[in-house]
């Protein structure tokens, strides 16, 4: 199954290989390629031979055999966005609650409930029809890499069923069945622990390559959320938690000693949190569609990038805290409201994204990385943070195949 909606463009270049040529700027995010941290390139090409980046360099030299040339006529390209952070498996959405924190409510994990309960009763062709528009909408954002969480179950059954409709569309699938406490539970959160560890991960570990924690207020305490974790460690999945987004606590620091890929969010980090992880091999993962949505202090990303963290940025794309599944919105929230440069913005969208997912093939284009890529209707990635709210994302390639045509 296409892990996005395959448009008519798809078979417009379905050769072996293809030559795009005429790029204005490109970002490769490899050193040795090109020029800065971005590996920066002008008047350059690329070329794609089965699926894989065969070929990086100058337009005047590019190789002679391939079956297809493609000029964009100055357009930049980037490698796809990496999307390493989403809750893509629910039902119903929560505009009430948005209405109410825009008039002054403040936000609290509570209202997760409210989707578990409209996700229990959904129909698998429901959530399946779903999660088709949300990552048609990530692929239009020239997002070319998802993870996808489940979280909205809190049932064996419901969480299974929620990784086998995700993994449908995406192999990085984490298992969330420690989201928020369930309202059946909610006098007994430690027979929900032992419900999840005994119960849901051995029925989950088969579905799932992560495991993932709400580790924070309204949710699960550091004793709790490392017993889960372990727990899915032995069951095969590897680890990334939900830290410090609602105030600073135990999660960053319970992350870098599990070496969980990430800790996402880190909204409220002390220095002995930025310093655990910039000396570790822990992600930063920062989503500011939530502080966006909810009106909330945005992560010190700056200390972070300062300290020697490696960052990236998701959507979070769910349907209380940040419904949005726009990756060139986080980089333009990155660069106003963190203070993070165009450059460390999309570096953080692309290659900070696979760190997160612990995946060399993507977020970057190099001989032999999966020929993901994204032209823009600009000529630099800068507009990306420069146009805020203009659609710059024009044509979109996963593995070589165009997902996306040139409006």
């Amino acid at each position: 199954m296409c892990a996005f909606p395959c448009s008519k463009a798809e078979t417009l270049y379905s050769m072996s290989s293809v030559a795009l040529t005429g790029i204005g700027s490109l970002v490769t995010n490899d050193p040795a390629v090109g020029q800065g941290p971005l590996g920066m390139l002008t008047d350059a090409a690329v070329v794609s031979e089965d699926g894989l980046v065969a070929w990086v360099g100058s337009a005047n030299m590019i190789p002679e055999g391939t079956d297809a040339v493609v000029d964009l006529g100055g357009a930049a390209v980037l490698p796809g966005f990496v999307d390493s952070h989403a809750h893509l498996i629910f039902a119903g959405d929560r505009w009430p609650e948005f209405e109410a924190r825009m008039t002054g409510e403040p936000y609290t994990a509570g209202g997760i409930r409210t989707t578990v309960s409209a996700t229990r009763a959904a129909s698998d062709d429901d959530l399946r029809a779903n999660l088709a528009r949300l990552a048609a909408e990530l692929a239009a954002s020239g997002v070319t890499t998802f993870e996808s969480k489940s979280g909205y179950g809190l049932t064996r059954a419901d969480e299974a069923r929620s990784l086998r409709i995700a993994g449908e569309v995406t192999p990085e699938t984490t298992f969330l069945g420690a989201h928020v406490v369930p309202a059946e539970y909610a006098d007994r959160p430690d027979d929900y622990v032992r419900l999840v560890i005994d119960e849901m991960i051995p029925a989950c570990a088969p579905l799932a390559r992560w495991i993932d924690v709400f580790c924070d207020r309204g949710a699960f305490d550091a004793d709790q959320a490392r017993a889960i974790l372990e727990a899915g460690i032995a069951a095969g999945m590897q680890p990334r938690l939900h830290a410090n987004q609602l105030q600073q606590g135990p999660g960053a620091q319970l992350a870098v000693q599990l070496n969980a890929a990430s800790a996402d969010h880190v909204t409220h980090l002390s220095a002995q949190d930025v310093e655990a992880l910039a000396s570790s091999s822990t992600v930063a993962t920062l989503l500011p569609g939530a502080e966006f949505s909810t009106r909330s202090p945005y992560p010190d990303a700056r200390a972070l990038i300062d300290a020697g963290a490696t960052v990236a940025l998701a959507t979070d794309c769910n349907p209380g805290s940040s419904f949005t599944t726009s990756m060139p919105l986080m980089i333009a929230l990155a660069v106003r409201e963190m203070r993070m440069s165009p450059d460390e913005a999309v570096w953080s969208a692309t290659a900070g994204g696979a760190a997160a997912l612990r995946r060399d093939d993507v977020g970057v284009i190099r001989v032999g990385s999966r020929a993901d890529l994204v032209s823009l209707r600009a000529p630099h990635h800068v507009h990306l943070a420069y146009r805020p709210g203009v659609d710059l994302v024009d044509r979109v390639w996963v593995g070589g195949q165009q997902i996306k045509e040139s409006a």
